[in-house]
């Protein structure tokens, strides 16, 4: 397995030239020295002399050149950029999408330690017709039952949506025994590699007051059920916990909170831990970070945007031994 880590440089409407400028300020030369950026060379040139950055960059075209720098070096995306500073949607698009799929590649045999992208306008990516970047690696990988893990870490403690980025709406129908089980197993098994620990698992239910148990409701016909089953299997699982006073206080007997949909866990982890957190993919051909927050779009140019975040998902991939 290689030791080179690579950042996809992602949406280039962002804060996301910001955040890399400021956090290979914060890392010492050793690191430097195995990171490359996948992003357009002169894109990301125009971004930096806009700003008033001043960094060194170096343009590859093979990330088995043997340059050993700690410049920034630079895996080029050739695409002929109209405004590197409002890219419009299809050229925005085109290039994330080469971007996500090299990064793949260079995972997937092994040619790379780890994968961290920078943030990423969903929108971006709804040409491969996957709802994220979580889902669109599951689908290069052939991951066709769901098993992927979402998994937003903090050192102190770590949330699981069960399911990611769908509508409110679509939520229920979407739970079931089966999903609960298969997503699950692999945060266990995963979580166990990365961390060393078998971890401790709250799953919340869905509704509030867990519906009181109704014979009808979610909690008993697929929750309960899938908790019964992972007991059995060995899982370290206690549910379904009541979600409106579990971040309280009682979140810390806890090494994962598993909750039902997007926001249920994201929204009170976030209010807790703010932007010390990293997006973790588990269940992957390799690993995959990113920094837990978007574009940042209201950002641009105000040199304001807190690199927090992806300082952290260096961090971690460097420290990590799997």
């Amino acid at each position: 397995m290689s030791n080179k880590i690579i950042i996809v440089a992602g949406d280039p409407n962002s804060v996301n030239s910001e955040i890399i400028f400021k956090a290979w300020k914060k890392i010492n030369n050793k690191i430097k020295k195995r990171i490359y950026l996948i992003a357009n060379y002169n894109l990301i040139y125009k971004q930096y002399k806009k700003l008033r950055y001043k960094i060194k960059l170096i343009k590859i075209d093979n990330i088995e050149d043997s340059i050993i720098s700690t410049n920034i070096k630079v895996l080029d995306i050739p695409i002929n950029f109209k405004n590197p500073f409002k890219v419009n949607i299809k050229e925005s698009s085109k290039y994330v999408v080469q971007s996500l799929n090299l990064a793949h590649s260079l995972a997937n045999n092994k040619k790379v330690k780890a994968i961290i992208n920078c943030p990423i306008n969903k929108n971006l990516i709804k040409i491969s017709k996957k709802i994220g970047v979580t889902e669109f690696f599951a689908s290069k990988c052939k991951i066709k039952n769901s098993s992927e893990v979402m998994l937003i870490h903090n050192k102190k403690f770590s949330v699981v949506p069960l399911t990611t980025h769908l509508n409110i709406k679509n939520v229920s129908s979407k739970i079931s025994t089966d999903l609960i089980i298969k997503k699950l197993t692999t945060l266990n098994k995963e979580f166990r590699k990365i961390f060393k620990i078998k971890p401790k698992i709250g799953m919340l239910g869905l509704n509030p007051h867990n519906a009181e148990l109704s014979k009808k409701s979610e909690e008993f016909k697929q929750i309960i059920p899938a908790i019964t089953r992972l007991k059995k299997a060995g899982l370290n699982i206690k549910g379904p916990l009541i979600a409106d006073t579990i971040f309280i206080n009682n979140y810390k007997k806890y090494n994962v909170i598993v909750g039902m949909y997007h926001d249920q866990v994201l929204t009170p982890f976030k209010t807790l831990f703010h932007f010390d957190a990293i997006n973790i993919t588990l269940g992957l051909n390799y690993l995959r970070v990113s920094p837990d927050h978007g574009p940042a779009i209201d950002l641009i140019g105000k040199n304001k945007a807190s690199y927090i975040s992806l300082l952290q998902c260096i961090k971690f991939i460097n420290n990590i031994n799997r």
